[in-house]
């Protein structure tokens, strides 16, 4: 693999990174209610789907995927379900003030946070089909162990960092106290979007 191959790599997926998502939505709104500390845990849980989902390209799941198209249907509903419970959660809890959480719902741990962005990226299985595309044309099957491992570092730390900067930007003062000024119409509108993410994974 050549220096420009990986760099070309490394440019595809950060400008995928960088495009909004449920991953986007959900990381904004967890930094301007929870904090930055919590939103970088969630960070750290979408590199590590984003790791999962290129790891299985290169092994060739998307050949998978087209032997046993049942297995992607059943995996895009499993992710679209879970979207659409994020979305619902938010909806039911949209008119709760900020510093008063139920009572039913403990503190997010910076365990749980990272969980939850596991989770986030793992239930849609469309990165697989995603970086099978750009591995199939730059990562041939021959390409050597140590640039493979060099891929998958940089999608994680495209991933990863990422997500920290919008935690950073996101868990500021201005931006926790806009949030909190219009918190029903904002998770509302997040909930709404989430949904039509899950809704468009379900469908496509």
């Amino acid at each position: 693999m050549t220096i420009a191959a990986f760099l070309s790599i490394v440019a595809i997926h950060l400008a995928a990174a960088i495009s909004p998502g449920p991953s986007f939505v959900i990381s904004l709104r967890i930094a301007a209610t929870e904090g930055f500390a919590v939103a970088c845990a969630l960070a750290l849980g979408f590199g590590i789907g984003a790791v999962l989902w290129a790891t299985a390209a290169m092994a060739g799941i998307s050949l998978l995927f087209a032997v046993v198209p049942v297995l992607f249907t059943t995996l895009k509903l499993v992710g679209a379900a879970f979207l659409l419970f994020v979305a619902f959660t938010m909806w039911r809890h949209a008119a709760d003030p900020v510093q008063a959480a139920p009572v039913d719902q403990k503190p997010r741990s910076l365990a749980a946070a990272v969980r939850f962005g596991f989770l986030t990226f793992a239930t849609n299985p469309k990165p697989a089909i995603f970086f099978a595309a750009i591995f199939a044309g730059l990562v041939p099957v021959e390409t050597p162990l140590f640039w493979k491992a060099m891929i998958l570092l940089a999608v994680f730390t495209n991933e990863t960092l990422w997500y920290i900067i919008v935690a950073r930007v996101f868990s500021l003062p201005r931006a926790q106290h806009a949030y909190t000024q219009a918190k029903t119409w904002i998770d509302r509108a997040f909930g709404t979007l989430i949904a039509l993410f899950g809704l468009k994974i379900a469908a496509t």
